[in-house]
């Protein structure tokens, strides 16, 4: 027939590569999609290897945690002689974050209340990443005592928590806070 058989020549796999990208807190919580930068080797018709520069848009999925990798089948280099092409893993990498602290899934927060708020076991807004929720304070509360609200972390199978530290901050000082103050000093 004059045709060789398939797969006689020679064919190599592509090779795969490993990309970071860095997202906002919020964007592990909602997923999006991104524009990243790659500079990827390519093979002149004269044989030589040049680096060119490409616009990738990918998908992040809501709930990816810090330091996990998404495959991106043949998004590495190409392969030779027919092969098929490498894959692209992309590190992730959460930023820091002014409000919340993230280990895993769960979040954490430190949360400033009035003394009255902690002792009374009073209702407080609280910030998530989905928006604040009122959350009940217990009679008592501590400062430092940790809270959980369940399920507020990044979403998953199953959900991260977040925890809320309680900060007792005191009141801005004034002649009638001393006064209530010196009030509860003499009645406890």
């Amino acid at each position: 027939h004059g045709r060789g058989r398939k797969g006689s020549g020679f064919a190599a796999a592509g090779q795969d590569h490993v990309a970071r990208v860095d997202i906002d807190l919020e964007n592990a919580y909602r997923g999006g999609t991104r524009t990243i930068e790659l500079r990827s080797p390519e093979m002149t018709a004269d044989g030589h290897v040049t680096v060119k520069p490409r616009a990738l848009r990918v998908s992040i999925p809501a709930g990816v945690t810090d330091g996990q990798q998404i495959r991106l089948a043949g998004q590495g280099s190409p392969g030779i002689g027919g092969g098929p092409a490498g894959d692209l893993y992309l590190e992730v990498t959460i930023r820091p974050h002014r409000l919340f602290k993230v280990e895993g899934r769960d979040v954490s927060l430190t949360l400033p209340v009035a003394p009255w708020e902690a002792a009374l076991g009073e209702t407080v807004a609280v910030p998530t990443l989905g928006g604040a929720v009122d959350m009940k304070l217990p009679a008592g509360a501590r400062a430092g005592q940790t809270l959980r609200l369940r399920g507020r972390g990044l979403p998953g199978r199953p959900p991260g928590d977040q925890l809320v530290l309680l900060k007792v901050e005191l009141p801005p000082d004034s002649p009638r806070a001393r006064q209530l103050f010196e009030q509860m000093k003499r009645e406890v």
